[in-house]
This record gives structure tokens, C-alpha cells and sequence, in this order.
């Protein structure tokens, strides 16, 4: 099959014939659709995760058509329309039994802890456990969107931040998670102020029900502004981008007893983060962190996408196929776009 693969962090990838993957007993081989490119992507490319084996090939944000089925699969056949959360669960360790998958102890995660989706073919693990099937109307591009940065986002607000009706959101970064989190929050009945130094992205955002847009580049106190903007502060803030700038900012957002939710990567050369604690001390500020979304959760992201209540297939801004693939990704380190851009491996 052709995939785009690199053989050093940094370095230009090439798009290449390589071996099909085969199943494991427990797992399927799906023939890949569409697959996002996200900036998770990129950071894997740059060697920021350590479950990363070179060569590689990358990609997490797929759907597709099962093509193969291991030994030990009951639910699933050739032919089915799936999806699959970034973050595959065991379903057997303690965490898997608390229905908390995102966060398994054993969880595999296809495009770093093996192969991934840039490639005509991919393998998954635990099909049983992990498969979402896509609805018949809903498109392969749509579908790619939810399985890391819409269910991400849905998580990191509805689930992590506990939003309710009338609350003030703070989103830190609109690319495609951010985007996400702007549209899930107005959908809830939040009030959205997005934070972004792209034009086109902020304009997105106020389409997606944005009350107020910030230029990030424009206003040296960001976080002051939104609490002007907010009268003391949001209730709810996400940091969707992954910096100490936006980690900071969004913390410094918050109004007393307020929620942040770290959702954007933070590497760093020591692996941590500073972090205003003084802040989070002095006004009982929540402080969590938000991973991806068990499959068991997706039927009321995916209900509210099939009522017209969520339109993700809005963030869908642009597809590209596999040769273009390699300067796309060197690209992220400078501008993440606006929206989504979907790969479509066939093209």
C-alpha cells in the first residue's frame, strides 16, 4: 500500500509503498477514507512523543471500511463503515472497566504506538471494545473530524468542563479542536469568547456562535480582556492550542471556582509546564486535564450530530491527498489553518 512515512523526527516525510498491515486476533484492518491532519501529528513528526518507533507512519483522526477481521472480532465484519477514537482501549484493565478508556493503562493509539492512517490501510486493536460505526448519511470526511478533535472537544466540554446553559466559555486557540469547542459550547447554550491570532479562524468561530472574537497578536492581555469581556471572568476555559502563553492565559480567564481543561499538547524539554497556582490556590480554580473520548460515549455526540444540533462537517475546510501529505505536516509548525483538512488516501 502507499503511506507517507518519516525515518527521522524533523525530517521530510515520503510518501511510499510499504507491507499491508494484517489484524490482531482482537483487532480489524480498516481501508482508510479520510484521515485528519492534526496537529498531534506534528508533534509526533518532531519526536515529542516517546511511543513513537521510527520508521513511522502517521495519523490517529480516521474513518473507513473494515477490510479484515481477527479471530477473537464478534461484532464487527468487512464491508461496515467505521470510526475509532485516538486512544484505543484494552477493555479489561481497571480503568476500561470504570468505562474510562481514554485514559487505559494498556491503550494503543494508532499513528504512535504503531501505524497509523496516512496509508491506505490501518490497523486497530480491541475492535470490540473500540468501533464506532458511522452512520449511512453521515460522510467519511465528517466522520474522520470526530474521531480525535470533535469528540476531543465534545469531551473536554460537555463531559470535562461540565458546562451548563448560560455560562461564559473561554477557547484559547481555534484550529480544529478549538473550533470544535466553540461550536459544541454554543450549541449547549454557552456564551464563547474565541482567542486566536488568525483572522480567518476567529471569523469561523463567530460563525460557529462566537459572542465575542479576540485577536491574540491585537490585545496585549488577553486573558484581561475576556474577563472584561465576561464580568469577572468565564466559568469554563480550554487551552486548545498547547502553550505556556495559552495554559497561562486560560487560567488567568477563569472567574472564582472556574474550570480550565487542558486540551492542546505541552511539550516541553523537561516535561513540564509553568502554571499560575497562586491563582488556582486564591480562587479555588478547577484545573483537569481532557484525553480523547471512549467509544461507548460517542451515541449522544453522534445523536446530536444526526438531529442538526452539531454540524461538524462546517470544520471540513480543505482535503488533500496522500502526496501532498508531507509538506502539509512540515507546515503545522508555523500556521495550523483554519478548520480541518482532511487526507483522502485513495485520491
Amino acid at each position: 500500500m502507499r503511506a507517507v512515512v518519516f525515518e527521522r523526527y524533523g525530517e521530510p516525510a515520503e510518501v511510499r509503498e510499504v507491507a499491508d498491515p494484517r489484524p490482531a486476533e482482537h483487532g480489524v484492518v480498516v481501508r482508510v477514507e479520510a484521515t485528519g491532519l492534526c496537529r498531534s501529528d506534528w508533534h509526533g513528526w518532531m519526536g515529542h512523543d516517546p511511543d513513537i518507533t521510527l520508521p513511522h507512519v502517521p495519523g490517529h483522526e480516521l474513518a473507513g471500511v473494515v477490510e479484515a477481521t481477527g479471530g477473537r472480532v464478534t461484532r464487527w465484519r468487512s464491508g461496515d463503515r467505521v470510526t475509532v477514537p485516538f486512544v484505543c482501549g484494552c477493555g479489561t484493565c481497571p480503568s476500561c472497566a470504570a468505562g474510562d478508556h481514554q485514559v487505559c493503562e494498556r491503550q494503543t493509539q494508532p499513528g504512535f504506538t504503531h501505524w497509523g492512517s496516512f496509508a491506505r490501510y490501518v490497523a486497530l486493536d480491541h475492535a470490540d471494545v473500540n468501533l464506532v460505526a458511522i452512520p449511512d448519511d453521515l460522510s467519511y470526511a465528517t466522520a474522520a473530524s470526530l474521531g480525535c478533535r470533535f469528540a476531543t472537544a465534545f469531551r473536554a466540554v460537555v463531559q470535562q468542563g461540565r458546562l451548563a446553559p448560560g455560562e461564559w466559555v473561554a477557547v484559547h486557540g481555534c484550529g480544529g479542536v478549538g473550533l470544535s469547542a466553540v461550536m459544541i459550547a454554543a450549541a449547549s447554550g454557552a456564551r464563547v469568547v474565541a482567542v486566536d491570532v488568525s483572522p480567518r479562524a476567529l471569523e469561523l468561530a463567530r460563525d460557529f456562535g462566537a459572542a465575542h472574537v479576540l485577536h491574540a497578536s491585537r490585545v496585549p492581555d488577553t486573558a484581561g480582556a475576556v474577563r472584561e469581556l465576561t464580568g469577572g471572568g468565564a466559568h469554563l476555559s480550554l487551552d486548545a492550542l498547547g502553550s505556556p502563553a495559552t495554559c497561562a492565559a486560560s487560567v488567568a480567564s477563569l472567574r472564582r471556582r472556574g474550570r480550565h481543561v487542558q486540551v492542546g499538547l505541552l511539550p516541553s524539554a523537561d516535561g513540564t509546564t509553568p502554571v499560575p497556582m497562586a491563582r488556582a490556590i486564591a480562587l479555588e480554580l478547577e484545573l483537569l486535564g481532557s484525553h480523547g473520548m471512549a467509544a461507548h460515549t460517542y451515541p449522544a455526540m453522534l445523536e446530536a450530530v444526526r438531529a442538526g444540533v452539531l454540524r461538524p462537517h462546517l470544520l471540513v475546510t480543505s482535503a488533500i491527498g496522500l502526496d501532498a501529505v508531507p509538506e502539509a505536516l512540515a507546515g503545522m509548525g508555523t500556521a495550523t489553518g483554519a478548520g480541518v483538512t482532511v487526507i483522502e488516501p485513495w485520491r
